[in-house]
């Protein structure tokens, strides 16, 4: 099956698949969505790619299965450390001022990207341990993979996936069962996981923090300023936004400005 995947399929599926998520196949990773197309061929029973590609333009469902599968969903608790320790010591802070001006009292935050949910309960659970009282807490937290999405409802963490939470967050926010541990229901009445493919609108509006880290590395330089226009309009006033430590927006032409904190670097949409 050297030829499973000739130069017009590859060009047939990259075209495809970036059109419907802005996700952007290069020659270099080619030997990924070549693997993810022989899966689906299998499940589906199916031996040729053409007849595939036809059913996956008709059938959004199928269509979201592919997506899912080509996506990468590696995350941690507190991956990237000095993101949290920015959100605790410079964003919070600043939010708080910018709540006391305004009287609201509500603190809106979206994990786009999401993957299993480790960063949205992260957040969760950092801001539940720092807020001051009175405040309430929405955390959108959505993905383009509903298996991860579904891990992430649930809730549910193998014991090797719990490395790096505070033994003290272990102890407060987390029942521990056989093998693993769950999140407890207070933790998770403050996410709503959604599936969302960052290609079109969330219609959120009004967010106080983004993150979206590890996922723009996938797009190509045009979806990835459509994106980030996307979650401008999203954002309140004042408010900001996360990326991953390996991204920026240096050379794009956007209206953020960039902030350098004593811990990480981070980008701040500001209008008065």
């Amino acid at each position: 099956m050297a030829d499973f995947l000739t130069d017009a399929d590859f060009e047939l599926f990259r075209n495809l698949i970036y059109n419907e998520s802005g996700i952007h196949f290069s020659s270099t990773n080619r030997s990924i969505l070549e693997s993810r197309l022989k899966e689906r061929l299998r499940e589906k029973k199916l031996d040729n790619l053409r007849a595939y590609h036809e059913i996956i333009v008709r059938d959004k469902e199928e269509m979201k299965l592919l997506l899912d599968s080509v996506t990468t969903n590696l995350t941690r608790f507190f991956r990237n450390t000095p993101h949290f320790d920015t959100m605790e010591h410079y964003v919070i802070p600043e939010l708080l001022k910018i709540k006391k001006e305004t009287g609201n009292h509500v603190i809106k935050i979206w994990s786009a990207g999401c993957s299993t949910g480790e960063e949205p309960y992260t957040i969760a659970m950092q801001l539940r341990d720092i807020l001051p009282p009175g405040y309430t807490v929405e955390i959108t937290a959505s993905d383009i993979s509903l298996k991860s999405l579904m891990v992430g409802r649930e809730g549910y963490y193998p014991d090797t996936r719990i490395v790096g939470i505070p033994e003290v967050f272990l102890k407060k926010y987390f029942d521990h069962k056989e093998n693993g541990y769950q999140v407890h229901d207070d933790i998770k009445k403050m996410i709503k996981f959604d599936y969302h493919n960052l290609k079109n609108d969330s219609g959120l509006r009004n967010l106080d923090v983004i993150f979206c880290r590890n996922v723009l590395i996938y797009f190509d330089e045009i979806a990835q300023k459509a994106s980030v226009e996307r979650f401008w309009d999203a954002m309140a006033p004042r408010s900001f936004l996360f990326i991953g430590h390996s991204e920026s927006l240096f050379g794009m032409n956007t209206k953020f400005e960039f902030v350098k904190t004593d811990w990480a670097c981070i980008y701040r949409k500001y209008v008065k």
